[in-house]
């Protein structure tokens, strides 16, 4: 039944209320017919997001869009599993001599049950990998095809499509229930939910390869899914720390890229063009929820970002706060990108000399060893320390170890700027 007096809706509206509506329809059929059943269970989903991405721009929108969209992917289940279980049926009859008949329908739980969080707990799985949870969690969650997910990870579709058919059957081979954590395992699991979120953001805020510098689709997704989730668990320091930073940081994506796609640094964008109502919301929840929880790691990422949107310019930046806020995210939660920005603040506070011994700890780390930014950041430091030789060979290293274009073609003006300096 269509809302009375309402007209029919553009597809662009349509499109983004299946979204948001997919994962709740997901999240019903799987928590009445079991974690087991996951991949059967979004078949009927996408047959349901097909029938009414047909219908309803022509006909209006249901009064229960919710409701409408879990019958009809309960039919399409339905009928399927009867013709399975009709044949199974018939043959286990023949053999034992018994009458076949029609096994009750499973029981709906409470219905208070958060099927939308029950279902992102269930895509985080710890059986599966940190990439099949993303995967998985766009699919499933997020609503994007795999031949979206494919084309954001620059994968073949095929490939992509047996990494999420691959996740399903470890959830299902893991015994995997339907159902909120155990309380023992909530944390351990929502902090994988919360890391499964920032990777998805931060692959579409600096693409790891390809031509593009940023994918908006994967930020805005990310900053979508933060938000349900924030709904969600209001009262979870760490879920408004997670979308303060996602907010704080997305606000410069329109000032990050120059002509052509070129990269621009931080301390060279031109700060007009930072999206102020996302830094005021960013700034707000962050503000608010360091009042109330203990401080954590996705607070503290956006404490730090908060500070850095407070500068009117690059040079008003308070890198002192900055770096007392890192030396606390060090202590908290170490790990080598932790130590790698904790340099830049040092040296920028200390000088580049102090930046370049605390880099130097990380030398040693095969977690990031090799990795590009850590030759970048040297490079700069270098640079900043009046030696443009040793500058240029850091910043050679870091163009061959990166995968994106346009950090690469950053990295070689960088070089081509240095190319007389320090020369005999």
């Amino acid at each position: 039944m269509t809302t009375p007096g309402t007209p029919p809706p553009a597809g662009r509206a349509v499109e983004d209320l299946l979204r948001a509506l997919a994962p709740q329809v997901l999240g019903a059929l799987v928590r009445r017919h079991g974690a087991g059943a996951f991949d059967a269970c979004e078949d009927a989903v996408q047959e349901a997001l097909l029938a009414a991405a047909v219908q309803w721009p022509e006909r209006g929108v249901p009064e229960q869009a919710r409701g409408w969209l879990v019958t009809v992917a309960s039919r399409r289940l339905t009928d399927q599993w009867r013709s399975e279980r009709s044949r199974r049926d018939r043959e286990a009859a023949a053999a034992h001599d018994a009458p076949a008949h029609d096994a009750p329908a499973d029981a709906d739980r409470p219905a208070d049950r958060d099927d939308a969080l029950t279902l992102l707990f269930l895509c985080c799985h710890p059986a599966l990998t940190p990439s099949s949870q993303v995967a998985l969690t766009l699919r499933a969650v997020g609503g994007l095809t795999t031949g979206q997910i494919a084309q954001a990870f620059l994968v073949p579709e095929a490939t992509m499509a047996q990494r999420i058919s691959r996740a399903k059957q470890k959830i299902k081979a893991a015994g995997a229930r339907f159902a909120p954590p155990p309380p023992d395992e909530r944390d351990a699991r929502l902090r994988a939910v919360l890391h499964v979120l920032y990777l998805i953001f931060n692959e579409g805020y600096t693409a790891s390869s390809g031509p593009d510098l940023q994918r908006a689709d994967l930020t805005a997704e990310a900053i979508r899914l933060a938000r349900d989730l924030h709904r969600m668990l209001p009262g979870d320091g760490e879920v408004t720390g997670l979308l303060a930073l996602l907010l704080l940081t997305d606000a410069r994506r329109a000032a990050r890229g120059g002509p052509g796609g070129t990269l621009v640094p931080l301390t060279e964008q031109d700060r007009t063009r930072w999206d102020r109502a996302a830094i005021a919301e960013g700034t707000a929840l962050i503000t608010d929820a360091l009042t109330w929880s203990p401080p954590g790691p996705y607070q503290l990422q956006a404490a730090i970002a908060a500070v850095h949107a407070e500068a009117e310019h690059a040079d008003d930046t308070d890198w002192r706060q900055i770096l007392s806020l890192y030396r606390v995210l060090s202590h908290l939660a170490p790990n080598p990108m932790v130590t790698l920005n904790e340099a830049v603040a040092l040296a920028m506070v200390h000088g580049p000399r102090a930046g370049l011994d605390r880099l130097a700890e990380l030398d040693g780390d095969e977690r990031v060893a090799g990795h590009h930014r850590l030759a970048a950041v040297r490079a700069h430091l270098l640079e900043r320390a009046g030696d443009p030789r040793a500058a240029r060979e850091e910043y050679r290293r870091a163009a061959r170890a990166t995968t994106s274009l346009p950090e690469q073609r950053y990295l070689r003006a960088r070089i081509a700027g240095l190319a007389h300096e320090g020369d005999e």
